[in-house]
């Protein structure tokens, strides 16, 4: 079995953070991951990572997060796909 960990990152127009992190944490996706994770960041960031039983690997289609309004974000949505290789310590 393969894990993989997709990473949404967004950054809200001025002013408009905590609009952005409300958003990500309202979003439902089509099947529950084994894990999600909301996290912020300076300068009205805002990052959400999920992990997946993906026996297929990258290659897998996993239901991932829209992108937001444009008007609440000052550029395009950034993801990323991550294939876990290790893991340590606590989950």
């Amino acid at each position: 079995m393969s894990t993989v960990a997709l990473m949404w990152e967004a950054r809200a127009a001025d002013g408009r953070g905590n609009e952005l992190l409300e958003w990500a944490r309202a979003q439902v996706l089509a099947r529950e991951p084994a894990r999600r994770e909301v996290l912020r960041a300076p300068h009205d960031r805002v990052l959400v990572i999920t992990w997946w039983d993906a026996p297929e690997g990258l290659a897998a289609e996993l239901p991932e997060l829209p992108e937001p309004a444009a008007d609440l974000i000052t550029r395009a949505v950034h993801r990323w796909r991550f294939e876990s290789v290790e893991a340590t310590g606590a989950a």
